[in-house]
């Protein structure tokens, strides 16, 4: 190919995450050892005893960059990420490297939050790549305890666009629904499933399009029915859930209404809560409220995405941001038979949840 053609489509990235122990290494193994007929270029946050393991590895071309048996690549981060996505993009246009997509393995310690940052401050990687989606792996027998004891766990289940549940074979059903409730409680718009072994279906980790703002905002029912059982006020939860392919697809809804007890024995630094509202916002009311609270609160908001209706346009307004960067969009129409409302999820540390409800209220018209 002619390096002078531009490359007119984004390479898309996926953030795979996860504590320690919890299986990454395994899924990215599964993940490169398909046949999907894709070159995917691995960097790894850490390279040492949790990296791939070695009998995939074939020749190492130099010290950073390191070809797999399936034609993948893989490199370790030494240095910053940003020169690590900008050093593979030159050797991409170049020719020297062929990689239809990148799967970045954080270390097991890591904040998700940095490193999708990466993909919004600079420009020369926002307009190459795309950040596709933040799979999280959390092990089924320690995920409770890992939980319990690291902040950090709790803001890779905070971030995720999709959370793969591993070693589920090694805990009863109620251990692993308990578990289920908790993790719905710190993200309930990731969906998550059960991985054996690695075993994960190359679509549940590949193309998923968590960072796109038109995919479908889908907030777990059961979030809904445990944590808000009265339905606050103008708030009407649950009538508009309509299943798509985006659906969670392993729910049992009769389960969340019983796990409130549970409540009281985990007080996790990150947690999540659910806006909604029938009535239109103001939007320079709401433009101020969200440009103030992000300035606030910025460092301790992960995820935030909404679809929004707003006074005077007849259409969705979709929205979403990562700690203080926040974007918008225009959405499809409203439909003549659909009633406009507003759906907005916040996942973060210790956030003041009636200070955001209170102040979102105030910029309804």
């Amino acid at each position: 190919m002619n390096t002078a053609v531009k490359i007119d489509k984004m390479v898309p990235v996926t953030i795979l995450t996860g504590f320690l122990g919890a299986g990454k290494t395994t899924l990215l193994k599964r993940v490169l050892s398909e046949n999907h007929g894709q070159r995917i270029a691995v960097i790894e946050n850490e390279f040492g005893p949790e990296s791939i393991d070695n009998e995939l590895l074939v020749q190492e071309s130099d010290e950073q960059i390191i070809e797999l048996s399936n034609g993948c690549v893989c490199c370790t981060v030494r240095g910053d990420l940003q020169r690590t996505l900008n050093e593979l993009r030159t050797k991409r246009e170049a020719g020297d490297i062929k990689f239809d997509r990148i799967v970045l393995e954080t270390t097991g310690m890591a904040n998700p939050g940095p490193v999708c940052q990466t993909f919004f401050m600079d420009d020369d990687i926002a307009d190459y790549y795309r950040l596709d989606a933040v799979i999280t792996v959390v092990d089924a027998k320690h995920g409770m305890e890992t939980l319990d004891q690291q902040e950090e766990a709790q803001k890779q289940v905070g971030f995720a666009d999709r959370i793969l549940v591993s070693k589920k074979d090694l805990v009863t059903e109620d251990e692993y629904q308990t578990l289920r409730a908790r993790i719905v409680r710190i993200n309930p718009r990731a969906p998550i499933k059960p991985v054996h072994f690695g075993e994960a279906d190359i679509r549940e980790v590949l193309d998923i399009s968590g960072f796109n703002l038109n995919t479908i905002l889908d907030i777990d029912p059961d979030f809904l029915a445990a944590e808000h059982p009265d339905a606050a006020h103008d708030h009407d939860h649950g009538h508009d859930h309509a299943c798509d392919e985006h659906c969670h697809h392993d729910h049992d809804h009769g389960h969340g209404h019983g796990h409130g007890h549970h409540h009281a024995h985990h007080n996790d630094d990150i947690g999540a809560f659910v806006y909604r509202s029938n009535k239109a916002f103001d939007p320079e009311r709401l433009e101020e409220f969200l440009g103030g609270i992000v300035q606030v609160y910025g460092p301790d908001l992960l995820r935030y995405k909404g679809i929004l209706f707003i006074k005077g346009i007849n259409r969705r307004m979709l929205f979403q941001g990562v700690h203080m960067m926040m974007g918008a969009e225009p959405g499809k129409a409203w439909l003549a038979n659909e009633k406009p409302n507003t759906k907005m999820v916040f996942i973060g540390r210790k956030l003041p949840e009636d200070i955001f409800r209170q102040g979102l209220d105030n910029c309804l018209a």
